[in-house]
């Protein structure tokens, strides 16, 4: 997979841009929250990237932030969402105001998004939520410090199946401290065991 790719800008026409890495050209597509930070034509970039498959095509996904490239993957797996409704949503909306607006279930605000109606913003809102909850957002949670290994425990314990609200539960129940990564998710799997 392509994870990110850096070289020049070739062309630019909202929402296709084109990046010359190297001699070899890569067309890309971006939501306009990219487009809006990008440099001028003849350019040095790097943009993170994701590459979907299809059928008929093999489309590569362009993102200036990681939550940009993070908020499209989750998107993409809500049942009736692709990447044209992910790349409007990301186009029409702010990562922070998205997350936002599923916690305030504010379906008016998603559905003047074209190509979301109401059914399919009550989706997002519904299976969003337990994405969007953030570990390091809990209350009870752990100090900035040691945020990035309660980020990976969450990540790691819902890998491993757990929904994401009840890893973010175990995870809580850990209790503040410094603990690591591996440290965090034991104590997480002995309290569900003990439940």
């Amino acid at each position: 997979m392509i994870g990110s790719l850096r070289g020049t800008i070739a062309s630019k026409t909202p929402p296709q841009l084109t990046v010359d890495v190297g001699g070899l050209g890569y067309e890309l597509e971006a939501p306009m929250s990219t487009f809006f930070q990008l440099p001028a034509v003849g350019e040095e970039v790097r943009l993170l990237t994701h590459l979907v498959v299809r059928e008929d095509a093999h489309v590569l996904y362009a993102f200036a932030t990681e939550d940009e490239r993070r908020l499209f993957r989750s998107l993409i797996k809500v049942s009736g969402v692709g990447p044209k409704i992910a790349l409007a949503l990301l186009s029409g909306i702010s990562v922070s105001a998205f997350a936002q607006c599923v916690l305030d279930e504010d379906i008016g605000t998603l559905t003047r998004v074209p190509g979301v109606g109401r059914k399919t913003a009550e989706r997002l809102i519904v299976e969003m939520r337990d994405r969007l909850a953030a570990p390091q957002e809990m209350p009870g949670a752990p100090p900035a410090a040691t945020a990035s290994a309660a980020g990976e425990a969450y990540g790691a314990l819902v890998a491993l199946g757990y929904r994401p609200a009840e890893a973010a539960r175990l995870l809580k129940a850990v209790g503040p401290g410094t603990h690591s990564t591996e440290e965090l998710i034991r104590r997480a799997l002995q309290g569900a065991a003990r439940e």
